[in-house]
């Protein structure tokens, strides 16, 4: 069985609300700050690889009337707020001494975040490949990016279950073949993998 494991919200913690919030204290502009940032078609761009971080600093602080330095502070600070879930990593360890399995990663992340966590934590070596939507310009849910993961490790869809937080990257994924899990925490993550397993 090949395992493919999504970055932030499985391996990673990723809680975008904490991030504004350690930069913004008014509520409101906490709310124009995720729906103008986070939930922009700028942080897909982002994820591809697309736009310049500087760029997208200055286009955030035109849409939501703060100031350049704060959205820097933001954009900073998002890298450092990928903390390893340990016990996602247990979980990857675990499968991985039994050597019975090939696991991987898809994520969509920025630039700075990857090339932050590569420096910071020495877990990549427990994957037998990984993709990043930064560095292949496709992102989840486009079909292609899914496609391109099953090409370049040579993966039977059939043979290929994928772990991911979010519905619509679950949904994607099926219409390629790939078997899914909606990852909600590591506990109930394995108890799903393991009717895989059986």
């Amino acid at each position: 069985m090949n395992i493919v494991f999504d970055l932030g919200g499985v391996v990673f913690h990723w809680n975008p609300k904490q991030i504004i919030e350690d930069v913004f204290e008014d509520l409101e502009i906490q709310e124009k700050i995720m729906a103008e940032v986070f939930r922009h078609d700028d942080w897909i761009l982002l994820d591809k690889g697309l736009l310049d971080n500087n760029d997208a600093i200055h286009r955030a602080a035109a849409r939501t009337g703060a100031s350049p330095a704060d959205i820097s502070r933001l954009m900073n600070n998002v890298p450092h707020a990928l903390i390893p879930n340990e016990e996602t990593l247990a979980l990857i360890k675990h499968i991985k001494s039994h050597n019975e399995h090939k696991l991987y990663v898809l994520s969509n992340m920025h630039t700075a975040s990857i090339n932050h966590l590569e420096r910071q934590y020495s877990c990549w070596d427990l994957f037998d490949g990984q993709v990043y939507s930064c560095r292949v310009r496709m992102a989840k849910p486009e079909l292609g990016i899914y496609q391109y993961l099953l090409k370049s490790y040579n993966l039977n869809p059939q043979e290929t279950v994928f772990i991911d937080d979010m519905q619509e990257n679950l949904t994607a994924a099926a219409n390629v073949g790939i078997q899914t899990i909606q990852f909600i925490n590591p506990q109930q993550c394995e108890r799903n993998l393991s009717k895989f397993f059986s």
